[in-house]
């Protein structure tokens, strides 16, 4: 069966324990925690900078039998300094996280690559692997730019996060990632959205960070990526419904995004 994730930004109102148990509670198999905020408005959970709420969470998982697919996320910026975040890596070794998610924000892509690298080198002993995702309002719009990226840095073991919103908003193409090797694709983010392009940023931002679909519930052709993706690939269900969240509760926007989920993959063979 395929495993599948809750991502952070799902109930990212919830702190790691309460977010663990309640993947538990709904049927989820993994966990993706935010340990580092993302916006001012937007929380964060550093794990490494609180011992006393890590010991919280490794409680939580050993408890449950969630086990952790990914942390997030790391800023890739032109004074990026890998050696700043030993204790996040520590921290995600201590959580037996398997994947780190970088997030583009530098246009010297050489530089950027080369500090991709240089993150990868200081997360490897940690067990962890660097998957860098790619945003449509960033110098690394799409899934070629992003191959492109993580092929200069030399190194096999690092990933490209396809989130599906993003993949649909950004001029990749099912070419693209057709004839992506299997082995640069550790997981995916899967979501759905309304179509109806083209977008501002404000409405690409909007969307990423705040309002999108449980899968199968908009209109990006998400049968078409997933007949692309290897049988198996872990998936993470990145699906902020912040209207849903203030009515009903995030334990409701879990359920109803685990539940269509299911409902997309089910015919695939994909669970």
């Amino acid at each position: 069966m395929t495993p599948i994730s809750l991502a952070h930004l799902t109930v990212i109102d919830l702190p790691p324990p309460r977010m663990i148990r309640l993947a538990a509670e709904l049927g989820y198999d993994r966990v993706g925690l935010r340990l580092i905020r993302v916006t001012d408005t937007s929380p964060g959970y550093p794990l490494h900078e609180d011992p006393a709420a890590l010991r919280e969470t490794l409680t939580a998982l050993d408890e449950t039998g969630i086990t952790v697919n990914d942390i997030e996320f790391i800023r890739l910026t032109p004074d990026f300094r890998p050696e700043a975040f030993t204790a996040f890596l520590a921290t995600g070794a201590a959580l037996s996280a398997r994947h780190v998610i970088c997030a583009p924000y530098d246009d010297d892509h050489a530089r950027l690559a080369a500090n991709l690298a240089a993150f990868q080198t200081l997360a490897h002993p940690h067990g962890l692997t660097c998957v860098l995702e790619f945003f449509p309002w960033t110098s690394v719009p799409n899934l070629a730019t992003a191959r492109t990226v993580v092929e200069r840095t030399g190194m096999a073991e690092i990933g490209i996060l396809v989130d599906t919103l993003h993949f649909d908003r950004s001029a990749s193409s099912l070419a693209d990632l057709e004839n992506l090797p299997a082995s640069r694709l550790p997981f995916v983010h899967l979501c759905d959205a309304a179509v109806h392009p083209p977008y501002s940023t404000e409405e690409l931002l909007h969307a990423g960070r705040a309002e999108r679909l449980p899968p199968g519930e908009g209109q990006i052709d998400l049968a078409a990526i997933l007949a692309r993706l290897p049988q198996g690939l872990p998936v993470a269900l990145e699906v902020p419904m912040t209207g849903l969240q203030a009515q009903q509760g995030s334990a409701e926007v879990a359920a109803r995004a685990l539940h269509a989920a299911r409902r997309l993959l089910g015919p695939a063979g994909r669970v």
